[in-house]
């Protein structure tokens, strides 16, 4: 039976505060299958974020089943998760975190550099000439506009061929048309690549290229009833 690339059952995350424990997720259940384009939207503190920080490892589920890739999140170690997301899962956040003492080049290159691949220049090269970006790879961050950092994060997200792209708000930080571009240029990478791609987002334009949509309200995934009644 062809198996979800990402399989969440019951998920439960519950953070710490001064005023106490405060649950963010509440029984989530999720299934993406693979070379899907999931939007997640909500309003803030819906837990969207926090949904994809689980399926991306970076959070730890309280409670609850957590698959990506055919790997058990749940049960591997932090090393062992650290594999294994470098490995099948690309991110890109919606502040870019280049490193801004390195150029383009070097920001793409460093995950290929980290796993070994003695290529890693070359991918590099080569993916910042597909985000259109050939003429800017010794360029530091803070040489480029928010857009072309966008692309230099993508394609460093993108830099070890993963099976499932997560992305956190993307265009949030770019303005609308700059936006669009970032949208047309993510959306056709992962076609081109049979990847995965789950992003969260505020942006209708977003929702409304991927091929599938959830809404979250107050942790929990809304039933197509409750999102309907919403709109």
């Amino acid at each position: 039976m062809h198996q979800p690339i990402v399989a969440l059952e019951q998920v439960r995350l519950t953070l710490t505060s001064r005023a106490g424990p405060v649950e963010i997720l509440h029984d989530v259940s999720l299934d993406v299958e693979e070379g899907q384009s999931l939007a997640i939207v909500g309003p803030s503190g819906s837990g969207k974020t926090s949904l994809l920080m689980v399926a991306a490892g970076l959070e730890r589920a309280t409670s609850g089943g957590v698959r990506v890739a055919g790997h058990d999140l749940t049960r591997l170690n932090e090393d062992k998760l650290a594999l294994v997301r470098g490995a099948n899962i690309g991110i890109v956040f919606q502040s870019f975190h280049l490193v801004p003492t390195m150029t383009a080049l070097e920001n793409v290159a460093l995950p290929l550099e980290f796993a070994g691949d003695l290529n890693a220049f070359e991918i590099a090269r080569a993916l910042l000439e597909e985000v259109g970006l050939a003429p800017r790879v010794d360029h530091f961050p803070a040489q480029l506009s928010g857009g072309e950092q966008q692309r230099v994060a993508i394609a460093r997200a993108l830099s070890r061929q993963p099976k499932l792209i997560l992305a956190d708000e993307p265009t949030g930080n770019l303005d609308s048309q700059t936006g669009k571009h970032i949208v047309d240029l993510l959306f056709g990478l992962q076609r081109r690549r049979d990847a995965t791609l789950m992003l969260v987002t505020h942006d209708q334009r977003v929702a409304a290229a991927s091929a599938r949509t959830i809404h979250m309200a107050d942790g929990h995934i809304k039933t197509a009833a409750e999102a309907r009644a919403a709109s």
